[in-house]
């Protein structure tokens, strides 16, 4: 699909990894129509971090993204409840980092007509593709730093 047409609704899976947290971080999402067809998949490595900081950093790049898509609705499906019951106003962001990072992620869900988020279990078959999609980054990561590539 071009990024050209848009959509009224859009699901988007979001994970982030980090091996040591902090330590080698990376995000990966996966945005699909209301059909469940692929609008859109990345996966990449963003440095040194913690897993929460990866959680919200893949969050925010799928919502960049998802812009190409709609402006309208999203539910975002993450598993991690510690950020989903942040966003959702549920519980108190103390972290300052991880505070600078939700009003990122809140500034760019006021581009939209509505967001939701939504704490899914690791068994998700798409929570489970985007998790997997984080560590195969990681993995390779830390082979190139094994072999000096």
């Amino acid at each position: 699909m071009s990024s050209s047409t848009k959509v009224s609704r859009i699901n988007i899976f979001s994970d982030g990894a980090s091996r040591g947290n902090p330590g080698p971080s990376s995000i990966a999402f996966i945005i699909l129509n209301v059909d469940g067809n692929v609008l859109e998949k990345c996966s990449e490595f963003i440095g040194t971090g913690t897993n929460n900081q990866a959680e919200y950093e893949a969050l925010s790049r799928a919502l960049e993204v998802a812009l190409e898509f709609t402006s309208k609705d999203v539910v975002c499906h993450l598993d991690s409840e510690l950020v989903v019951k942040q966003l959702n106003g549920e519980y108190e962001v103390h972290n300052h980092v991880l505070r600078e990072m939700q009003l990122k992620v809140n500034r760019i869900k006021r581009r939209f007509r509505n967001v939701s988020f939504e704490h899914v279990p690791r068994t998700n078959v798409y929570i489970q593709q985007v998790d997997e999609m984080a560590n195969k980054i990681l993995d390779d990561v830390e082979n190139r730093f094994k072999t000096g590539n």
